[in-house]
């Protein structure tokens, strides 16, 4: 299987101190949209979509309060759908999508992809669709709104290195369970040979919350959005600590990042 590493927006939300401490206060942060694709032997699979065309045609469906925080996206050389058509492949190549979670800067490239399969934990498909006062501001209907070819995935599985309800959903290709963030919130892990990698979504947005051999404070930006973003804060907290412990038991086997950390990104698509 090959693994080709993908930002699929950068997004710019305010302040890149806070996300940064040599940051500037008024210049906007750059985080990404860490997404992957996989060639495997049934074809090619997104992990995540990030923002995708539409929204840079029609930014008014992300609604303008969304656009302002973000500022993205901007370039549609950076949606998927672009990048996979520069591999050489076509949108029709993508046959399956898996999905960490259905919020908006994660499902936004969905459209561009209408003869895909799209695979999501089924109380995260719950939370989208009928979502609580809170939830409305995370999900945007429009994204599905061409009419979604859904495979909903029960919470069931083994065991995976210390997590539970671990499923294999395609070949080599794992839901791994990280509620918390939001209701039906998961990893994807994905077998390469002997070693393992973990997109874990939004489980933590800059690594220093869970990787220990990083001595950094994590930023205050995170440590702010973690209070305030999570449909669960305990719980949470609780998938980051079992994150740290993945990494000080199992490093050498399974590498993991999250969606957001540009550093994260740099490393891996760099092959470092």
């Amino acid at each position: 299987m090959k693994v080709h590493h993908l930002n699929c927006s950068t997004i710019h939300p305010p302040c890149a101190r806070l996300y940064d401490p040599g940051g500037k206060i008024f210049r906007r942060a750059d985080l990404v949209c860490h997404c992957l694709l996989l060639e495997t032997g049934d074809g090619l699979v997104l992990v995540d979509t990030g923002l995708g065309m539409r929204y840079i045609e029609h930014r008014e469906a992300l609604g303008k309060g969304v656009f302002f925080f973000l500022k993205a996206p901007v370039d549609p050389e950076e949606t998927a759908v672009r990048q996979i058509i520069r591999l050489g492949y076509r949108a029709e190549d993508i046959r399956h999508i898996v999905m960490t979670h259905l919020d908006l800067d994660h499902a936004g490239g969905l459209p561009d992809f209408p003869r895909a399969r799209v695979h999501v934990l089924a109380p995260e498909y719950d939370a989208a669709m009928n979502p609580t006062k809170q939830e409305r501001q995370r999900y945007v209907a429009d994204m599905w709104a061409h009419g979604v070819d859904w495979v909903r995935h029960a919470i069931g599985g083994e065991n995976w290195f210390g997590f539970r309800n671990v499923q294999e959903i395609l070949p080599d290709v794992f839901l791994v369970p990280l509620i918390g963030h939001t209701r039906g919130h998961c990893g994807v892990a994905v077998k390469t040979g002997d070693t393992w990698i973990l997109h874990c979504g939004d489980a933590y947005t800059d690594r220093s919350e869970v990787k220990p051999d990083d001595q950094r404070k994590t930023p205050l930006g995170p440590r702010l959005y973690r209070r305030k973003i999570p449909a669960d804060y305990e719980q949470n907290m609780r998938r980051q600590e079992e994150l740290r412990r993945l990494a000080r038991e199992h490093g050498g086997v399974v590498t993991f990042f999250c969606a957001s950390d540009p550093r994260e990104f740099r490393l891996l698509s760099e092959g470092r």
